[in-house]
């Protein structure tokens, strides 16, 4: 039988969706030390914990008009919101990569990064529960499918040596700390999954959207950028836009030179 694209990116979807939701479970409970597994989701005023229909992605959401069932309180529409960020993003892996072990790859560095930029931008940390493994699993998915392993394991030492000595430099001459050692995680773990040549363009483009951001709001808010612009935000979306369109920037930029 052949494949039908149609089914195939309607899983797809659902399964962005289905993960979006799980992610939403990690982004309230890995910041305050909680497992993201048990117990199951539940209201965190009154406790009430959720039936399987209250947990529908985005339709239990509708369905239950934004509040909860038992006392009420309205839910945030930031949980929608990231499962359907999630499940845009899946279905246009699935268009861009097409099925097969690159696909797979690139849906679980997505999904790491969406999940460590909603957390560092509302909590400002970037949970090793994450980041660690994520580089475990970066070096490993690169066997299968990616730069390969030496050129993951070139990517983990440039990611994370590059920002970790920004961080020293910055610490030596200010005697403040601007990075965090998250920072240096993450971008290891970037560069396990990408390779040594993508993540320095996720550094490039990570800087290059948090200076033009900051500019904007300095100018808006004319205060301290170190708690509003948390760089893992920026990380993240640098990550993205490096694993879709690196390449290219590489060939457009060699080409120019």
């Amino acid at each position: 039988m052949e494949p039908n694209p149609i089914v195939e990116g309607t899983f797809v979807t659902l399964l962005g969706l289905l993960l979006g939701s799980f992610m939403n479970v990690c982004i309230y409970r890995l910041p305050r030390g909680l497992s993201p597994v048990r117990p199951r989701s539940g209201c965190p005023k009154c406790g009430h914990m959720l039936a399987w229909y209250e947990n529908i992605p985005v339709v239990s959401y509708l369905v239950l008009r934004a509040r909860c069932r038992k006392c009420r309180t309205p839910i945030s529409p930031i949980y929608p919101v990231i499962e359907l960020i999630t499940g845009a993003v899946f279905l246009a892996g699935y268009l861009w990569y097409g099925p097969g072990p690159v696909l797979i790859v690139r849906l679980a560095f997505a999904w790491a990064m969406i999940a460590l930029f909603a957390i560092d931008f509302e909590h400002q940390i970037l949970p090793n529960v994450i980041t660690l493994p994520g580089i475990v699993v970066g070096v490993l998915a690169n066997v299968l499918a990616g730069p390969g392993w030496v050129n993951s394991l070139i990517g983990v030492a440039v990611g994370a040596g590059s920002l970790w000595l920004v961080a020293e430099i910055y610490y030596r001459v200010r005697h403040e700390e601007g990075l965090g050692m998250g920072d240096v995680k993450m971008l290891g773990m970037i560069g396990a999954f990408l390779g040594w040549k993508l993540v320095l363009i996720t550094l490039v483009m990570s800087s290059f959207l948090g200076s033009i951001v900051g500019v904007f709001v300095l100018i808006a808010r004319k205060e301290s950028l170190k708690y509003a612009l948390p760089f893992g935000t920026f990380l993240a979306i640098g990550a993205l836009i490096a694993a879709v369109a690196g390449d290219a920037i590489l060939d457009w930029y060699l080409g120019y030179f």
